[in-house]
């Protein structure tokens, strides 16, 4: 498997590269002309453009969802996180919901279509070195998704799982999103077996296992005091955790 992964590896890396750099102008495109529903379309259609290129190392991702989402309302998808292909499937599957996500700083800069849309679509860009300045984008972001009533996603581990085993959450992000978002809901996550695609590290990568994302109940937010409903989120996300 590891030997039919080292050619498979690079034909992958080429066709996902592409796909970042045709978007990229056709991003600035929508944006400059359409405005931002315009541009969510577009990147709802690279999101899902790179799912689907993930099927070119035998990595299909599909979704159990049993729950109906709330609608006209903030949704903070909360989840747990294991490789950077956690984020198109969000993307795509709940485009209704316009995800907006909380990333590290230095994403925003360098990466074709990728930091456009950080840059752009509305995501929070912390510095993980700068307290004050991540609290106050944590802060502007919030307000910016109840405004909108657009979702945000957020993964508390702060960073990828590289084994699958889940980290203990961090409470800053999630309580100061939930603060301004008292109206909304919580949907917790599970996504199992993205980890896998990095098993042997960068190159090559892992070949053949399916990524699953399971949607929980959603979670008024208003509903419980905060450490309850971290710990209710946590417990729920970790226990489908395979």
């Amino acid at each position: 498997m590891k030997i039919i992964s080292y050619i498979l590896s690079p034909i992958f890396a080429i066709v996902f590269i592409l796909i970042l750099l045709i978007f990229h102008p056709l991003q600035w495109l929508a944006f400059n002309l359409f405005g931002s529903k315009g541009h969510a379309k577009i990147v709802a259609l690279l999101n899902l453009c790179l799912m689907r290129s993930m099927l070119l190392i035998g990595v299909p991702v599909r979704l159990i969802n049993e729950h109906k989402l709330p609608e006209n309302t903030s949704i903070i998808f909360v989840s747990n996180h294991q490789s950077t292909f956690d984020i198109p499937p969000i993307i795509w599957f709940f485009r209704k919901h316009n995800p907006k996500f909380v990333s590290k700083i230095e994403l925003g800069k360098g990466i074709p279509s990728i930091s456009y849309n950080l840059k752009h679509g509305g995501a929070a860009l912390i510095n993980r070195k700068d307290s004050k300045q991540a609290i106050s984008e944590l802060m502007e972001f919030a307000k910016r998704i109840n405004k909108n009533k657009w979702g945000a996603a957020i993964f508390p581990e702060g960073t990828r799982s590289r084994t699958g085993e889940p980290k203990k959450f961090a409470i800053n992000g999630l309580k100061v999103i939930t603060k301004f978002n008292k109206d909304g809901y919580v949907v917790p996550l599970t996504i199992n077996n993205s980890w896998k695609v990095f098993k042997y590290g960068k190159f090559p990568l892992g070949i053949g296992s399916p990524i699953t994302i399971i949607v929980h109940k959603p979670i008024k937010i208003d509903s419980l005091p905060f450490e309850e409903l971290l710990e209710q989120t946590e417990s729920v996300i970790t226990k489908y955790i395979k």
